[in-house]
């Protein structure tokens, strides 16, 4: 194995892209931060062989730590709700990812947590924002394109998220995403949609910017924030009902991106989840928990029945899971929670699966999941991609190379979307937004 290349080349962009430092920003691309070291292994040199102490003769390999990250994965917040789901993850001390916070409006930018923080569209907004427009939002970052386009330079995976609905945020982030699959990174989006008292212009807004961003991006992610009305305090503030949300948009990236930089027993990597994630199109993002007797079972219907997702996992040709919990967590378990969400998938899916240790959950297990392909009941996401200037159809997936175990369980079936007023799992919800 060896070691990648040198970082992202910096080049002068025309917009600022200002670095927190201990006490000062400064512009120019930030070098990545400090992440798991990788074990590098190459030939011996001669120095090192005749080095004092060494015994690499003996070993015509060895092996040497290097910073460089298993696979490089940044994430963008765009806008003002982006922004806010950056500062989150920043403040969860979420590890091995880069974070990058993008926007027109300069004030907004002056309380990023991002370690790179851009501003776009300086001759057009003034840094003054996109005033709720998404054609200003487009525009900013059409403008900015080199900068933006030298941040993503390297990247193995990219991550956007955003609050659509509004300037920035939806008419940045299609660009945004262009640029990432052009990188040639895996591009993921997790955006979230306007309350309904929002009123109706933001939504029309929201959904012709999702459209927009399905078809510049490999997965994409949507949350309905309607729906965390039927899961709150009806008292809830108006400024906590949008806090809730922003926090929504932290946990579908940090359950993804743990998947990715925690280690397992059963490990997951990054070939694992862009095998299941890329030219996805739709997919879904949810994590359940259990505990008791039955924790293991009762987590997985969990994660596939969140009323969070417009979408359950019926029907998924794609799935990838993993199964955490303490040191007791049992292989008994796993296979229960296996079965479970094996027998929501559809009867080819192709399933991939982890299994990790956190002492932090005590007795409770957690399960995360990513599903795709949901192509018979989405047809309109059957769209040819040509962001990356290759012409690609979205289904079927590509399997990067790896053999899988096709599951047959049970006949196929195409359940309906979740319903909205279907909450069984409410309180279990509720309890997890609270204590996350």
């Amino acid at each position: 194995m060896q070691t990648r290349g040198q970082g992202p080349q910096q080049r002068q962009g025309q917009s600022p892209i200002q670095r927190r430092g201990p006490a000062i920003r400064v512009h120019g691309t930030s070098p990545r931060p400090p992440l798991p070291r990788q074990v590098t292994e190459h030939p011996a040199s001669e120095a090192g062989r005749d080095a004092p102490g060494s015994d690499s003769s003996a070993y015509p390999h060895y092996a040497e730590f290097s910073l460089e990250p298993f696979a490089r994965i940044k994430v963008i917040g765009v806008g003002g709700a982006g922004g806010n789901a950056i500062n989150r993850m920043v403040a969860s001390e979420v590890s091995g990812i880069e974070f990058v916070s993008v926007n027109t409006d300069a004030q907004a930018l002056q309380t990023s947590e991002a370690p790179i923080a851009i501003r776009i569209g300086d001759k057009l907004t003034r840094g003054l924002g996109a005033g709720g427009r998404p054609e200003i939002g487009l525009r900013a970052a059409e403008e900015s394109a080199d900068s933006l386009a030298a941040l993503m330079s390297g990247s193995d995976m990219i991550f956007i998220t955003a609050g659509m609905g509004g300037g920035t945020g939806t008419g940045a982030s299609p660009v945004i995403a262009r640029l990432a699959r052009q990188a040639g990174a895996l591009t993921v989006a997790v955006v979230t949609k306007p309350f309904d008292f929002e009123g109706s212009r933001r939504r029309r807004a929201a959904e012709e910017g999702i459209q927009n961003l399905r078809d510049t991006v490999d997965a994409l992610i949507t949350i309905p924030n309607e729906r965390l009305i039927h899961m709150v305090d009806p008292k809830t503030p108006i400024t906590e009902a949008f806090q809730i949300a922003d926090d929504v948009l932290r946990q579908g990236i940090a359950g993804i991106s743990d998947l990715i930089t925690k280690p397992g027993i059963i490990n997951l990597d990054f070939a694992d989840v862009k095998t299941i994630m890329q030219d996805a199109g739709s997919a879904l993002m949810a994590i359940g928990y259990g505990t008791g007797e039955d924790r293991c079972v009762n987590a997985a219907r969990e994660a596939i029945q969140s009323p969070l997702l417009e979408m359950d996992i019926q029907g998924a040709t794609g799935v990838l899971y993993n199964i955490t919990g303490g040191q007791e967590l049992t292989l008994l378990e796993t296979s229960e929670a296996a079965e479970v969400i094996r027998a929501a998938a559809d009867d080819d899916a192709e399933i991939i699966y982890g299994t990790s240790i956190d002492e932090s959950l005590g007795d409770a297990v957690m399960i995360t999941l990513i599903a795709t392909g949901f192509a018979e009941r989405q047809p309109s996401n059957m769209t040819t991609m040509r962001g990356n200037g290759r012409e690609r159809a979205e289904r079927p997936r590509e399997r990067a190379g790896r053999e899988r175990q096709n599951v047959a369980s049970r006949a196929s079936t195409s359940g309906p979307v979740f319903p909205e007023d279907d909450w069984e799992n409410e309180s279990s919800i509720i309890r997890f937004l609270r204590e996350r």
